[in-house]
């Protein structure tokens, strides 16, 4: 099957992007150099193309008791504007997709979910909305996004685009109208910086690119700088360090699930997990050297495999060769292992899984 493209992707190609597939669609991977683009977000501002994103309404009399019930963090009563980050779950406790919840009015959210799950996620919305009174628009097709990340996309998003945000506090948003069209902004991002994120139809967001660029203030940037900026700050990538078979509780990401709200979906086997433990937990590794350990490398303790590295880099930010590993639950901070890199093993040592610190706004 063709891999989709973003409203975005001539413009990409004309920038001679390295484009590949991801999720589903065909996505800019780098323009100049990853290390280029990542520095550009950590010190100044860069935009990202996150249109392959999908989004979904949720609207009805039920839409607050339908929405608590199938996503993990609680919603019953939040103030509008603010966004909720959480899982939806399978009944046993695996994560069928980690999203972002906006309130947008009383009985109206706006749900965000990654590209590689869209399918799935809107049908599982839709499995589960029996016995509940609301609608579920899907509108990813409508919908192009742009992220607009780093230190400086305050002075960016006001300045070069005369998008009004300073006054949004971290995780909440606002809709303003432009031009008749209702977009949709929020201070928001996958890069442990302060960023915001908008929403609008296809021709909005392709303006608001080529102003961006145009200004020479915000540098394009593409996923792999994303996938090493995240990773840096220890933000999971679904199929990675979320997925069917990795729960919160293994991913450490409990804290996203209300355990004091009535139910939702998955919740006994997460109440399970935190009484019983789990076999498996998600751990940080630093490695000694030089040598850069990949996705489903082997971990080793005392010549043993006890797990499998999820994602790994050499940082950036801090230059030094980091994993993140699903290893079994008895290894603890500081302890010793290895991580097989083709024929060699090279030491280790069990760290928390977040190697740079964030820098939201406050």
């Amino acid at each position: 099957m063709e891999n989709k493209r973003t409203c975005l992707y001539d413009k990409h190609v004309a920038l001679g992007a390295l484009m590949q597939p991801f999720g589903g669609f065909d996505m800019p991977i780098q323009y100049t150099s990853i290390i280029e683009e990542h520095n550009a977000v950590r010190h100044h501002c860069g935009v990202f193309d996150v249109s392959h994103m999908g989004e979904v309404v949720v609207t009805g009399k039920d839409a607050e008791r339908y929405v608590n019930h199938i996503f993990t963090n609680d919603i019953k009563d939040a103030p509008i504007h603010k966004i909720y980050y959480g899982m939806m779950l399978y009944p046993d406790g695996g994560t069928v997709d980690d999203l972002l919840v906006y309130k947008m009015a009383d009985q109206n959210f706006f749900i965000v979910i990654n590209a590689a799950n869209i399918d799935k996620d809107v049908a599982w919305m839709k499995e589960n909305a029996e016995g509940f009174d609301v609608t579920i628009d899907h509108r990813s097709d409508y919908y192009g996004q742009l992220a607009v990340q780093g230190p400086e996309s305050e002075g960016v998003m006001e300045e070069v685009l005369g998008l009004p945000c300073k006054e949004l506090v971290f995780y909440t948003s606002k809709t303003i109208d432009v031009d008749g069209e209702s977009v949709i902004i929020s201070r928001t991002g996958y890069t442990g910086e302060d960023g915001f994120e908008i929403y609008g139809s296809h021709d909005f967001i392709r303006k608001q690119w080529d102003k961006l660029l145009a200004s020479k203030r915000c540098v394009p940037c593409g996923l792999g700088c994303r996938d090493t900026l995240r990773f840096e700050v220890g933000l999971p990538l679904y199929g990675d360090e979320l997925s069917k078979d990795i729960s919160p509780v293994m991913a450490g990401l409990s804290m996203f699930c209300k355990l004091d709200k009535e139910e939702f979906i998955g919740k006994d086997a997460i109440v399970q997990q935190k009484e019983n433990g789990v076999a498996q937990r998600l751990r940080g590794i630093e490695l000694e050297g030089h040598a850069v350990p990949r996705h489903g490398y082997p971990v080793l303790k005392d010549g043993k495999v006890v797990g499998t590295v999820t994602t790994g880099y050499r940082l950036i930010s801090v230059d030094k060769s980091c994993a993140v590993a699903l290893v079994d639950s008895s290894l603890k901070l500081g302890d010793k292992v290895d991580v097989q890199i083709r024929k060699k093993t090279f030491p280790g040592t069990i760290v928390k899984k977040k190697f740079y610190d964030k820098h939201y706004h406050k």
